[in-house]
């Protein structure tokens, strides 16, 4: 087995060392091109790229053929909470910079060749992901500067402005930079529209006109330095940001007014650290130190006037802080160039304290959970291998021990302790040449969300959530094979499946005093199908062009807690197909593009009311143009006119609920365009 790997390995290599003489590839590249082989990762040269004329690294990997960009969840925690792309073979010091931010403010001529990592590969950490890039970056000496503005203009809505300023410097192993960065946020359904209110016959009960806008910002500054120490490298990201978001929303008809209004102000800021080093011949160190943290105050009111008389102000205020400490230690042991052992281990401390208050009228409304500070302690060990049997079967194979104690303080008193194993086996297997199988079996924890332990408010639908102490994490068993077929040089063909059986499953639950919380409401199924197809054109006739298709089919099932009935999971979208077709045309050194998403929406089931939304015919229309190598100037057109919410309000609980009315909620979302332009020097 040994003898024909390395004869295998060896004829690889061969080929690629022709391929990169004539490509007129150095003697490194030429190593780097057969040592990948050899690990069963594709190799990408910044001449793949060149046609399209990229100014960033993220403009690069953004056209690795079957690579789709994900930074992550940002849950609590770092092991699988961090994003699919890697850069000179780690992830970037904290988690909340991420991947794709690192990759925007790296020239692409600094970019010396990008790995594609399939199913997994020695001496690479997946974390979960089956498909990661591994972004290689040049050495030497040099002064990089990216400045952009852009804005984002809305046919009646507020427009927005924002832009930054990137700088770079390299020496060597050295490097340090500064960002500066004016961010802006918006909602592309917002726009103007009607609302209908019918009761349980049918009858109209309101008829009113609707209009809403929503938008945001944020300024931060961010700086990074990496260079060697003490054998190692150090790698140290520092940022501070203050953030805001606004939103508003307004029913009318002759004889009413409804009006509610939301308002969030942050402040926030990380530093992460990270140190690797070789211990010995073929063992290796990598050290993590993180530390978050957020300050904020939200405050939501809602006013209703009705035949000239104002009703009572509804008002639901919120301040407190939250913050994240990991530290994280993994030994790496490359036992052979086929197999790579690691292990370590992952301490977090993660807290929320927060102060909220409900009033009706300037009265106060006592709220579950109103005032409550949640802390964690978790703890984690793992040990991991990877295998690569031979050129065309990798194996990968670990288990994680997680412990944890939730503890929370304030208006609810509660304490609790878990301990979880999770196990993961992934094999990929390619039969013959653009051809692979991947199949993935592992249990999976989600990371819960500290705010659901607090009380909260939606009031713009009149709702008011009590918090939740019992909560317990999310447990996922998931099965999952898919098959990809690589073809005509960028062409994909991609399918998985996927099944998951799901252990407290988390979505809406009754509270006492008709209130409803976050909470686990039992097991559930969640089955997936995914299909992914990019299909170049140049064999069809169009030069430069590229045919896309996307989608995710999910069905859930879960039992309601209040009617008992099967319905899906809060959340989940059933379907959001994006099909598309971008071109670049090299003689007018410009791209262009459209994307069409026919079908899209999802529901939320709580215990009182349900609210599905259904949105169709969204295009997405774009132009690019690259007049000179460092400069971009890209238009991007939104158009969205069919958008609906169907609301449904019951008057009591139980299994048979009777409907108090049904709203639905037309809007026909404002048409926006986009305008970046960048300059790199």
């Amino acid at each position: 087995m040994m003898t024909k790997t390395m004869l295998l390995a060896s004829a690889a290599a061969i080929l690629l060392a022709s391929a990169a003489q004539a490509a007129d590839l150095t003697p490194e590249q030429v190593a780097a091109q057969a040592e990948a082989a050899q690990r069963g990762v594709l190799i990408f040269q910044p001449d793949f790229f060149a046609a399209q004329r990229p100014n960033t690294a993220l403009e690069m990997v953004q056209r690795v053929p079957g690579f789709s960009v994900q930074d992550g969840s940002g849950a609590r925690g770092f092991e699988g909470a961090v994003g699919n792309i890697l850069i000179n073979g780690a992830r970037p010091a904290s988690k909340n910079d991420t991947g794709s931010n690192v990759l925007s403010r790296t020239q692409a001529n600094r970019v010396e060749r990008i790995e594609l990592i399939r199913g997994g590969a020695p001496g690479v950490d997946m974390q979960g992901y089956s498909v990661v890039v591994n972004v290689i970056l040049k050495k030497g000496a040099n002064r990089q500067s990216i400045v952009s503005w852009n804005t984002s203009q809305f046919d009646g809505g507020r427009d927005l402005y924002g832009g930054s300023y990137q700088f770079t410097a390299t020496d060597g192993d050295k490097s340090w930079g500064v960002t500066l960065s004016d961010g802006i946020g918006s909602s592309d359904s917002n726009g103007p529209g009607t609302n209908i209110r019918r009761d349980s016959t049918g009858k109209i009960i309101r008829d009113e006109k609707y209009l809403n806008d929503s938008w945001g910002g944020g300024r931060s500054i961010r700086g990074n330095y990496s260079a060697p120490l003490a054998g190692g490298k150090i790698e140290a990201t520092a940022r501070f940001g203050v953030n805001d978001w606004n939103q508003w929303q307004t029913l009318t008809s002759a004889i009413a007014e409804r009006r509610s209004n939301y308002v969030d102000d942050e402040q926030s800021g990380e530093l992460g650290l990270t140190y690797t080093r070789p211990l010995a011949p073929n063992w290796a160190l990598e050290t993590r130190a993180i530390h978050s943290f957020e300050n904020f105050e939200s405050a939501s009111t809602s006013d209703e006037t009705l035949n000239g008389v104002k009703a009572a102000q509804q008002r639901f205020t919120a301040e407190g802080d939250s913050g994240e400490s990991i530290f994280r230690a993994q030994l790496r042991h490359d036992w052979s160039k086929a197999i790579t052992v690691e292990t370590g281990g992952e301490v977090a401390y993660n807290m929320l304290d927060v102060k909220q208050a409900y009033s009706v009228g300037g009265a106060a409304v006592p709220l579950p959970s109103a005032s409550v500070k949640v802390e964690e302690l978790r703890g984690e060990a793992f040990s991991k291998a990877t295998w690569r049997v031979n050129p065309r079967l990798t194996l990968e194979g670990g288990l994680r021990l997680e412990t944890s104690t939730i503890k929370q303080s304030g208006d609810a008193q509660n304490e609790k302790s878990f301990f979880y194993a999770k196990p993961r086996f992934l094999a990929t297997w390619t039969p013959a040449a653009n051809n692979q199988l991947r199949f993935r079996f592992e249990r999976q924890l989600g990371q819960l969300d500290f705010d659901d332990f607090a009380a909260s408010s939606d009031l713009e639908d009149g709702n008011v959530y009590g918090g939740n102490v019992e909560l317990k994490p999310e447990q996922r068993w998931i099965t999952e094979i898919g098959y990809e077929r690589r073809f005509w040089g960028e062409g994909i063909f991609a399918i998985t499946y996927r099944h998951d059986e799901i252990i407290g499953v988390i979505d809406r639950l009754p509270l006492p005093g008709n209130l409803s919380a976050v909470g686990n409401i039992g097991d559930a199924t969640l089955d997936r199908l995914s299909l992914n197809i990019v299909v170049p054109t140049d064999k069809l006739g169009i030069t430069g062009g590229r045919f896309t298709f996307k989608n995710d089919w999910n069905e859930t099932h879960v039992k309601d807690p209040t009617t008992g009935k099967d319905r899906p999971i809060s959340g989940v979208r059933p379907t959001q197909a994006n099909i598309g077709f971008q071109q670049d045309l090299l003689k007018y050194k410009t791209q262009w593009g459209i994307n069409w998403l026919p079908l899209l929406g999802q529901g939320t089931y709580d215990v009182d009311q349900t609210s599905v939304w259904r949105g169709a015919q969204y295009y997405e229309a774009f132009a690019e143009y690259k007049p000179t190598p460092t400069l971009a100037i890209r238009a991007q057109l939104n158009l969205w006119d069919d958008f609906s919410i169907r609301r449904t309000v019951f008057a009591n609980r139980g299994p048979n609920r009777a409907i108090a009315f049904v709203e639905d909620r037309a809007i026909n979302p404002r048409t926006f365009w986009q305008l970046r332009i960048r300059q790199t020097f």
